[in-house]
């Protein structure tokens, strides 16, 4: 009895350290990997579009501080001619919420063009939305715009999907529960490693694809 209880412990703690491991491995991998791609706005090379990745809206359609950062750093970006087109991708799967339409507001209200936004209304998750700007939008060189903890493992998916892409940080201000954010990141760059290198899972929704290069206004729905 005493013999099989150690064998049961010893595969617990095997399992442990692989498991141990595996986090650390995949969490430096992305960050090293990551980390020469993500610059500042001045240097960031000229891309086909700036991929704006959605973030919470609140009920009444205000965008929150993180997301209202992304929208501004991408508004910054497309006004000092760094890319001639916008893609804002985020959750628009309820009648009730949608992150892309607030986003497209509020860029309409500073001066973007309407037919340079191009909406992605199914960008559930962060490897999704990197997918589907290559597979549906069919982009080749983005600027991905979104806060520092998050950028890393964006900018990881994108290159390994074969997506020539620079990630540019939205960090304006401290935000409030970024602790509980990063901590939740490990787990996320973890699962996308695995998304990227092992898995490659296709997006919950394709469909017909629209160029990121032709006029914006096919993705509207509003």
């Amino acid at each position: 009895m005493k013999n099989k209880i150690k064998r049961i412990l010893m595969v617990i703690m095997v399992i442990a350290l692989i498991g141990t491991a595996a986090i650390f491995f995949s969490d430096f991998r992305v960050r090293s990997e990551s980390k020469k791609y993500i610059v500042n706005p001045k240097d960031v090379p000229e891309a086909e579009a700036i991929l704006v990745l959605g973030a919470y809206v609140k009920p009444n359609g205000e965008l929150c501080d993180m997301l209202e950062d992304r929208v501004a750093v991408g508004i910054d970006l497309y006004k000092n001619n760094k890319a001639k087109k916008m893609l804002f991708s985020g959750d628009h799967g309820q009648v009730n919420y949608d992150e892309v339409n607030a986003m497209k507001q509020v860029a309409e209200k500073k001066g973007v063009k309407k037919e340079d936004i191009f909406l992605d209304h199914a960008g559930f998750s962060t490897y999704e939305s990197i997918y589907r700007a290559k597979e549906i939008f069919k982009a080749k060189k983005i600027i991905i715009v979104t806060q520092q903890y998050h950028l890393m493992r964006a900018v990881y998916i994108a290159r390994h999907l074969g997506l020539d892409a620079y990630g540019v940080s939205s960090d304006k201000r401290n935000y409030r529960g970024i602790d509980k954010y990063k901590t939740r990141e490990i787990a996320a760059r973890v699962k996308d490693y695995f998304n990227v290198n092992l898995i490659k899972p296709k997006p919950k929704y394709l469909g017909d694809t629209i160029p990121v290069s032709g006029n914006g206004i096919v993705t509207h729905d509003k």
